[in-house]
């Protein structure tokens, strides 16, 4: 590694330096580079006056130096000294030289020229008619200009990730944009350090990723660690850390949710205002990676403790937050396989923080004061209002409501529960009446018959809604007539099946 170090957290970006290219191409100073390497990427951070022998005391470090040569003796020619002004320069950190012509000396001595080709310092000629303070305020005029479409840049970035991150898929949507404006190679790494997502040029050398994402990586300086006894409070750990590795510049930002996420970026520059959109990006992804909800944590633990230890749904329900429920069922249009950032992303956009993430499917569990709308990217299937104990049937409901979704392309489908003609006949009755017509029937030859006489005997929908190919839709429902001994394409018949199936 290369200088590992923590960066602190700016509320703006830092003022950009100046290219010394664009400073040489003002017009109206005349500056001419007369010694030293050309080099497009050099720039100077600001513009200083001395006439010092030696102004190695008073330099920062990246300054363009002015001097008239009032401090060089006499009659001075190719001996030490300018060896000696030009090496204590370099060493101090400055960035250029600038010698003004008249009215001390006609030209600049052939000697500094010399002294400065040798150790590599850009000499830059100030011709008679330009004033050191005009060269000073174009500098400063340069880095405003700098500044401003740096803070331009940055403004631009925070909008474009707010707008990712509420998007469908939050988490990658927000490295992609990152990884955008950066340059570079942006990725989530979870608390066991495993990689979660990723976007952008993924760096090609193991030494980069392992100084970023290895055991002894930035983004296992900037996680929470524990030390002592397992009850101790977590170290105090850096918000962020920076490396070079491999010319790529690394930097890794702890998220706030204090969960151990951690966001790592890599690129081939790193321009001032990169360590603020990063920020910006680690908030966002804090707010992602986080509970939706204050206090929402440690209420569902307790509903789930007294659920293990015997209660009644009903006497949890209030501690999740109320009484009357939905349950969403969704599938994602856009995810091959959907990550509990981006299922708690959809359930924050719900209103509810009550989320179970299954390999096909997302499921919310949602008051009933809380109006489901259609959420871009996702197919959803809502079930009636129901009591906590008839979660289990509005459970089915809202999976049976998204198949009906999914095979009409639908955004969102409401399981219709509405009086009908089968109220009018006693429960216990239908109930076994559905139970002895439905009894030859396995589980998934009912699921594949409901499906099909709830899309009209369409084989292409009905497959959709099951994951199935249609020729297993027809095999099934072959399979269904043989055993009921039934015509289903009788509408009595087809009525009367539909009855039994409409039973919890």
């Amino acid at each position: 590694m290369e200088g590992t170090s923590t960066v602190p957290d700016p509320a703006v970006p830092p003022t950009p330096p100046v290219p010394l290219a664009a400073l040489l191409a003002r017009e109206d100073l005349g500056l001419r580079q007369i010694a030293g390497p050309v080099d497009p990427s050099a720039v100077v951070h600001g513009a200083h006056t001395s006439e010092m022998a030696d102004p190695y005391p008073y330099l920062l470090g990246g300054e363009l130096l002015l001097t008239a040569g009032v401090h060089i003796p006499e009659g001075a020619g190719p001996d030490p000294y300018f060896d000696a002004y030009v090496s204590r320069i370099v060493a101090a950190g400055g960035a250029a030289l600038g010698f003004g012509v008249a009215p001390v000396h006609e030209t600049v001595p052939r000697a500094l020229v010399a002294a400065c080709d040798a150790y590599g310092l850009p000499l830059i000629e100030v011709p008679p008619g330009t004033t050191f303070s005009g060269v000073a305020r174009a500098v400063w005029q340069l880095m405003a200009q700098a500044r401003h479409a740096e803070l331009r840049r940055v403004t631009e970035a925070q909008q474009s990730l707010a707008a990712a991150a509420s998007r469908p898929d939050p988490v990658p949507s927000v490295l992609r944009q990152l990884a955008q404006r950066v340059g570079g190679w942006a990725a989530l790494y979870g608390p066991d350090g495993a990689e979660v997502a990723a976007a952008g040029g993924r760096p090609g050398t193991r030494p980069v990723r392992e100084a970023l994402a290895g055991l002894a990586g930035l983004a296992g300086i900037v996680r929470p660690t524990a030390t002592g006894p397992a009850t101790s409070r977590p170290a105090a750990t850096p918000a962020s850390a920076t490396d070079t590795v491999a010319g790529l510049h690394l930097a890794a930002y702890a998220l706030g949710a204090g969960h151990g996420f951690v966001l790592g970026v890599a690129a081939p520059h790193r321009d001032p205002g990169d360590h603020t959109i990063a920020s910006v990006a680690a908030v966002l992804l804090s707010l992602l990676t986080g509970e939706q909800q204050s206090g929402s944590g440690a209420a569902r633990s307790s509903a789930l403790v007294r659920l293990l230890l015997g209660a009644p749904a009903e006497d949890v329900a209030p501690l999740l937050g109320g009484e009357r429920w939905m349950v969403v069922h969704a599938r994602s249009d856009t995810l091959a396989a959907v990550d509990p950032v981006a299922a708690s992303a959809l359930g924050a956009a719900l209103g509810s923080s009550l989320v179970d993430v299954a390999p096909d499917v997302v499921r919310v569990l949602l008051p009933a004061e809380r109006e489901p709308a259609p959420q871009p990217g996702w197919t959803l299937g809502v079930s009636a209002v129901a009591g906590p104990a008839q979660w289990t049937d509005a459970d089915v409901q809202a999976g049976r409501a998204l198949a009906r979704a999914r095979a009409t392309r639908a955004a969102l489908v409401r399981y219709g529960a509405r009086p009908a003609l089968a109220d009018l006949v006693p429960e216990a009755d239908a109930d076994a009446h559905a139970r002895a017509l439905l009894a030859p029937l396995a589980p998934a030859l009912t699921e594949t018959l409901r499906t099909w006489l709830s899309l009209h005997g369409s084989w292409d929908r009905t497959a959709v809604a099951l994951d199935v190919h249609r020729n297993t839709v027809r095999q099934r429902i072959a399979k269904c007539a043989a055993l009921l001994e039934l015509d289903l394409d009788d509408p009595d018949v087809r009525m009367e099946l539909w009855f039994a199936l409409r039973r919890p």
